[in-house]
């Protein structure tokens, strides 16, 4: 599948195994996912684009019809960061769900300029490389890396 096609599938499957994986990982690592946390993944794993935590409140207060605060949204978000369980991408100031949460890592994200559209690589030759380079410098790598660039379909128009 190419990094920034539309999966084909029933995505009602996919927000379920994320929420089955986010219960194993916390459960192996003595978390709690508690019902706002899960629920905030789900609205997080609703599409495989980017979502913002201001998008989230609206989609509570919405469908939920519990008007949350701004602050239990974002440390619902924390949480769900440091578990793994999703990726902050600080260049688009919003969240998307880790398909790769079982195992850590450091996200590695194309993200496209034009459309806002993102796609998580995971190369391991990328991440030893960056990883020395900066362990060399006196840094420890913890966050997201993201590559700006414009996707096919945006390079298409």
């Amino acid at each position: 599948m190419q990094p920034f096609s539309r999966p084909r599938h029933n995505h009602r499957q996919c927000i379920a195994q994320a929420l089955q994986t986010a219960e194993a990982v916390c459960s192996a690592r003595g978390l709690r996912l508690t019902p706002i946390r899960r629920r905030v993944l789900e609205l997080v794993w609703r599409e495989h684009d980017p979502v913002g935590a201001y998008e989230i409140l609206g989609m509570l207060a919405r469908e939920d019809g519990r008007p949350a605060a701004p602050p239990t949204v974002y440390r619902a978000l924390e949480f769900l960061c440091e578990a793994g369980l999703v990726h902050r991408l600080d260049s688009l100031n919003a969240f998307v769900g880790c398909d790769r949460a079982a195992h850590a890592h450091i996200g590695q994200f194309l993200v496209c300029n034009d459309c806002h559209r993102v796609a998580e690589i995971e190369d391991p030759g990328v991440h030893r490389a960056l990883g020395k380079a900066a362990s060399q410098a006196g840094f420890r790598l913890n966050a997201a890396i993201e590559l700006k660039g414009q996707c096919q379909e945006c390079r298409k128009e």
